[in-house]
C-alpha cells in the first residue's frame, strides 16, 4: 500500500480486513504455521488489488476516459489500474517458472513486508531473500519495460 499513489481510495486496514473475511470467513482454516498464514494473507491482498484494479478499468466505469489532475483539495483521484494489472501479469509469468519467487514478491510488493520479515515468514536465510530479491527487481523491471516481448538487436 506504500507504493500506491496519492489519493488510493482503498486504506492498509480495510484491504487487510477483506483479505482476512476471505481467508477466515466463518470457519477456522488450520493453519500450517506463519508461513502459511503469510503466504495465504498475501495472495488474498493481491487479489484484492487486482480485482479493484480491473474494475476501475473497465469502460463501464469509466476505464477508457483520460484523468485529469486536480488539486488535492478538490478530489480523490485513484492511480492508473494498468500498473497493479502489469505486475500482477508479470507476477503469474514469474510464478509459472519459479513459485517461490512468486510468494516473495507477495510478501514484498503486495504485503509490504522487509527482507527479514520475508525471511522469517519464508523460513529462508536473509541471504536468499536478498538475492532472490536483487534478480526479481531486475526481472520485473525488464518484463514490465518490454511486455514480455525483447527488442532485436543486430545479430553478431
Amino acid at each position: 500500500m506504500a507504493r500506491e499513489g496519492v489519493g488510493h481510495t482503498i486504506q492498509a486496514t480495510v484491504l487487510v480486513h477483506d483479505a482476512y473475511l476471505r481467508l477466515v470467513g466463518d470457519a477456522d482454516p488450520g493453519w500450517n504455521g506463519r508461513q502459511h498464514f503469510f503466504g495465504a494473507a498475501a495472495e488474498a491482498m493481491r487479489r484484492i488489488l487486482v480485482e479493484r484494479a480491473r474494475r476501475r478499468a473497465r469502460l463501464k466505469h469509466g476505464g477508457g476516459r483520460q484523468r485529469v489532475e486536480m488539486d488535492d483539495d478538490c478530489a480523490v483521484i485513484e492511480p492508473p489500474s494498468d500498473d497493479v494489472l502489469a505486475v500482477d501479469e508479470a507476477v503469474r509469468k514469474l510464478e509459472a517458472g519459479d513459485p517461490r519467487k512468486g510468494r516473495i514478491v507477495n510478501l514484498r510488493y503486495f504485503v509490504g513486508f522487509t527482507a527479514e520479515e520475508t525471511a522469517e515468514a519464508l523460513g529462508l536465510s536473509l541471504g536468499t531473500i536478498e538475492r532472490e530479491w536483487r534478480f526479481i527487481k531486475v526481472w520485473l523491471q525488464d518484463e514490465l519495460a518490454h511486455g514480455g516481448e525483447r527488442p532485436q538487436g543486430p545479430v553478431a
